[in-house]
């Protein structure tokens, strides 16, 4: 099979020639940049500074010759402007605070806060209050609250809804260039198109806006989701409105190619299970996510992704009502998550797309035969029948000893038969 037959088997619960295997294709199935270049150096490949082109996470760019030498079978398009409010464009080189050079968006701005913080600027606007922070001596950036005061009887739904707006033409031609480009290569194309996350908290606070209003404190929204939920409830109307808008501008301006799509980062699960009643999540999210995945089923051929973290297993027969197509990242620590469990209960509904190995405990700070271990159990576990996509658990983080990440890619090519 080629890379978007066997993604294809896979989706469709078909058995393909091997477990096709993701790095880089979202914002939830990454690399930092970091480790991509460490990768770039064990594999003996060119040495120069790797784009940074999810700087909220500083996740890099896994290019075509690191695909090739991982055996990648997918590629990732994903918006023009990124969770920081500038565009990934006219590269320039960057040193990070650990001392790395690389490349990053020409709109890219920051200062320095006394504690020795790094701040960055939403809207290529250096006089805007900072949106986020990467702590002294830290990877990555952190959400600045910048919730303005509430009044309650001056709230209104709208406000958290300025960021959905119609889609540029700016915009449309740019993922039709993407799609394009990312077909060429012969990998199956994996998109983010964007609006239609329904209360994802990592955009709640909208970090990529100068002076977001609205409930935009994590904490105030999820009390909101139990206080507020006709607010909530019209805020998701008019987001699904906006959204079934784009989405029919997206698909025909770039077809049928794309054969996954991540809609929804929404996290419903903690270490030790769910974050709100499955009641709730039927009351307050699933109307709105069934309207947007139905859309997709009766319009397009893309299966829909869903990202949630935690103990979610609860949620599984909702997830599947809603449409939802696949599950990331698989987090098979938390409480309810047997790897084995999962595959029997909902193995022939759900595509688990991750779930190889943990990312919190054993790839960074297992040995590489623990690392070796956990993947080919987790392969042998979740690849019969298909509707399995190998990936870690959520990305793979900075520091994470590079021995570790190879020991988990040479452990799925020996089970694929190719190592």
């Amino acid at each position: 099979m080629n890379h978007r037959e066997r993604l294809a088997a896979a989706l469709a619960h078909r058995q393909p020639d091997a477990i096709p295997i993701d790095f880089g294709s979202t914002a939830v199935t990454g690399i930092h940049v970091s480790v991509v270049a460490a990768l770039r150096d064990h594999y003996g490949l060119d040495r120069h500074p790797v784009k940074v082109n999810e700087p909220y996470q500083m996740l890099g760019e896994v290019e075509a010759d690191l695909a090739a030498a991982i055996g990648i079978d997918t590629i990732g398009v994903i918006p023009r402007i990124n969770m920081l409010g500038f565009a990934n464009e006219r590269w320039k080189p960057w040193r990070t605070p650990w001392g790395q050079d690389v490349l990053i968006g020409g709109d890219f701005i920051t200062s320095n806060a006394a504690d020795g913080s790094l701040l960055s600027h939403p809207e290529n606007d250096a006089t805007a209050a900072p949106s986020a922070h990467m702590p002294n001596g830290g990877f990555f950036f952190d959400t600045i609250i910048r919730q303005q005061p509430i009044i309650e009887e001056r709230l209104d739904p709208k406000d958290n809804c300025e960021e959905f707006t119609a889609i540029s033409q700016a915009d449309l031609d740019y993922f039709a260039g993407e799609v394009k480009a990312a077909a060429a290569t012969g990998r199956a194309v994996v998109a983010t198109f964007g609006g239609t996350a329904l209360g994802d908290i990592a955009l709640i606070p909208a970090p990529f806006m100068k002076n977001p209003k609205g409930i935009r404190d994590i904490q105030e929204w999820y009390m909101s989701t139990a206080s507020r939920q006709d607010y909530v409830t019209a805020m998701f109307a008019r987001q699904t409105e906006v959204a079934l808008a784009n989405l029919a501008r997206i698909h025909a301006a770039v077809g049928d190619t794309v054969q996954a799509v991540f809609t929804c980062g929404t996290d419903f699960g903690t270490q030790r299970g769910p974050f709100c009643s499955t009641r709730t999540f039927a009351t307050l999210w699933q109307p709105w996510y069934r309207i947007i995945n139905d859309w997709i089923h009766a319009h397009t051929q893309w299966k829909v992704f869903k990202h949630s973290c935690g103990g979610v297993r609860p949620f599984l027969g909702n997830f599947i009502d809603s449409g939802m197509d696949i599950l990331n990242p698989v987090q098979c620590s938390a409480a309810g998550m047997d790897a084995g469990e999962l595959k029997k209960a909902v193995g022939d509904k759900l595509v688990f797309w991750g779930g190889c190995v943990d990312t919190q405990k054993t790839l960074p700070f297992g040995t590489p035969a623990e690392v070796r271990e956990q993947v080919l159990r987790r392969c042998e576990i979740f690849s019969p029948q298909g509707g399995f996509v190998f990936n870690a658990i959520h990305n793979v983080q900075a520091r994470t000893p590079v021995a570790n990440v190879v020991a988990m890619l040479d452990a799925v090519k020996y089970f694929n038969g190719q190592h």
